[in-house]
C-alpha cells in the first residue's frame, strides 16, 4: 500500500497534488510520503510483536535524512556498511546501541569510528576483518561486539546483481566453516561475540527462501550454543521484495509468520535490516517530457531524467511503471522512455505503451523510493535532484536542487596547471 493515488485525474501524495511540488521545485525531483513510510515500518514492527526485535533499516537504501528522522522517531535502528552512513544516522538521532555495521570492506578509520560511537555490533564478513577488528580495539582500549555473516548457500531467487546468499558471491563467511571462525573470535580478547548474521540478497518475493536460509541458521546457532558460545542476536538480514510491476511479495505479516516458529524459543533478539519494503514504494520520481523522436519504427519519448537520477532500469532492467501526473484520454503509442545522458542505456521504460504526452507534461516514475537518490551520480555533470516529502497537506523540500557551483566543489586547479 502506498499513498499515491489520483483525485479528479491528477496524482496527488497523501493529500497534495505532485504538480503543485514539481511547480515549486521544477523537475527532476524525488517524492516521498511520510505517512507511507511510516506504516511500512509499522508493519515489521507488528509482525513482530510478542518476540524480542530490533528493525534496522538499511541506510543503503534511502539515506536521506529526513527519511531517516520520521523511522528513527518510530523507533527503527539502522542498518550501515559505511563511516558515512553511521554519520547520517547517528545526525539523524538514532541510537548507537540500534546500528549493525555489515559490509565486507570496512575501513580502519570507519571501524574506529564505529568502536568510538559504540554501535550495538559489526557484522563480521571475512577472518582477516575479524583480526583487523580485534587489534583496533585493542589499540583503543575497548571490546567490538560482533556477529558473523554465515553464507547459508540459499537461491534468494532474485537477480544476480542482487544475490548475496549463494557461495559464488562475495558476502559472509561459507556457513560449513562459520564454527573454526567463531572458535577463533572465541579466543580474541578484544572481541566479545554476541550474535550471528545473514543476508540472502534484495527484492526477494517468496517466502520459502527466507525459510530455508533460517533453517540453516537456527540449526548453526544450536551448533554454536553446544560449543559453548552464546548467541543473544539472530539477524535474519532483509531483502523483502514490493510490487513494481506484477510481483506478489509476501507482507512482512508472511514473513513473521513463517520465521517466527524458528525463532522464538531460540531466546535470542531477532534482528531485521529492511530497506527496500519500508520505502521503495513511498516513493517516486517526477520528471518532464522534453522532446519526442521517431527512428524508424522507434520512438522515443525524452525526459528530464536520466540514468543518473534512476540507474535501476539501466543496471538491472528494472520495471518501473510510468503514470502521467495528468491523466490524458490522447491516444496511445509504444515508446522508450529516455533520458538525456550520451549512453545508449540511459532508459526509464523500453517499449511502454503510453499516451502521446505533450511537452512539458509531468510523469511519475513510480516504487522509486528505494535504491533512486542513494545510487544517482553527476554523471555528465548533472546536479542531482531535490527531494521532497508529503506530510497531510504539506510538503518540504528536504534536499534542494543541486546547482552548478555543488558540482565544482572542493575542486582546485594547482598554480602549476594554470599555464
Amino acid at each position: 500500500m502506498h499513498d499515491f493515488h489520483y483525485k479528479n485525474g491528477e496524482l496527488y501524495c497523501e493529500g497534495v497534488p505532485v504538480r503543485t511540488v514539481a511547480q515549486r521545485v521544477g523537475t527532476p525531483f524525488y517524492l516521498y510520503s511520510s505517512n507511507t513510510l511510516a506504516n511500512h515500518f509499522r508493519a515489521f514492527d507488528i509482525a513482530f510483536a510478542g518476540v524480542p526485535h530490533l528493525i534496522c533499516f538499511a541506510l543503503k537504501s534511502n539515506s536521506n535524512s529526513a527519511v531517516l528522522r520520521l523511522l528513527g522517531r518510530e523507533g527503527a535502528g539502522a542498518d550501515i556498511v559505511s563511516g558515512g552512513e553511521l554519520f547520517r544516522a547517528l545526525r539523524a538521532g538514532i541510537d548507537p546501541n540500534k546500528i549493525v555495521y555489515a559490509g565486507v570492506g570496512k575501513r580502519r578509520d570507519e571501524i574506529e569510528y564505529a568502536l568510538k560511537i559504540g554501535v550495538l555490533m559489526f557484522n563480521v564478513e571475512s577472518g582477516e576483518e575479524l583480526l583487523a577488528l580485534d587489534q583496533a580495539a585493542k589499540d583503543m582500549h575497548t571490546v567490538a561486539r560482533i556477529a558473523l555473516r554465515v553464507n547459508p548457500n540459499i537461491d534468494p531467487r532474485t537477480h544476480a546483481y542482487i544475490s548475496t546468499g549463494l557461495k559464488e558471491n562475495k558476502f559472509g563467511i561459507p556457513i560449513e566453516r562459520a564454527l573454526e571462525f567463531y572458535q577463533i573470535a572465541k579466543g580474541l580478547k578484544n572481541v566479545d561475540v554476541v550474535g550471528v548474521h545473514q543476508h540472502i540478497g534484495s527484492q526477494i518475493t517468496e517466502v520459502q527462501p527466507f525459510v530455508d536460509a533460517l533453517e540453516k541458521l537456527v540449526g548453526f546457532v544450536h551448533e554454536l550454543k553446544s560449543a559453548g558460545i552464546d548467541i543473544q542476536y539472530v539477524n535474519i538480514g532483509g531483502g523483502l521484495g514490493i510490487t513494481y510491476k506484477d510481483e506478489t511479495p509476501p507482507l512482512p505479516k508472511d514473513v513473521a509468520q513463517a520465521v517466527r516458529p524458528l525463532l522464538e524459543n531460540s531466546g535470542c533478539t531477532i534482528v531485521m535490516e529492511p530497506g527496500r519494503a519500508i520505502v521503495g514504494n513511498a516513493g517516486i520520481l517526477v520528471t518532464s517530457a522534453l522532446y519526442h523522436k521517431k527512428s524508424g519504427e522507434k520512438r522515443f519519448l525524452i525526459v528530464d531524467a536520466g540514468m543518473n537520477d534512476l540507474i535501476r532500469p539501466s543496471l538491472y532492467e528494472a520495471y518501473h511503471d510510468i503514470r502521467p501526473v495528468v491523466e490524458s484520454d490522447a491516444a496511445e503509442a509504444v515508446f522508450d522512455v529516455v533520458g538525456p545522458i550520451c549512453e545508449s542505456g540511459d532508459f526509464l521504460a523500453k517499449d511502454r505503451k503510453m499516451p502521446e504526452l505533450k511537452q512539458g507534461a509531468l510523469l511519475a516514475v513510480m516504487s522509486a523510493g528505494a535504491y533512486g537518490f542513494s545510487m544517482s551520480s553527476n554523471y555528465n555533470s548533472r546536479p542531482r535532484a531535490a527531494e521532497v516529502i508529503v506530510k497531510g497537506n504539506e510538503y518540504y523540500i528536504v534536499r534542494e536542487r543541486e546547482t552548478y557551483e555543488d558540482l565544482v566543489r572542493g575542486e582546485k586547479v594547482p598554480r602549476q596547471l594554470e599555464g
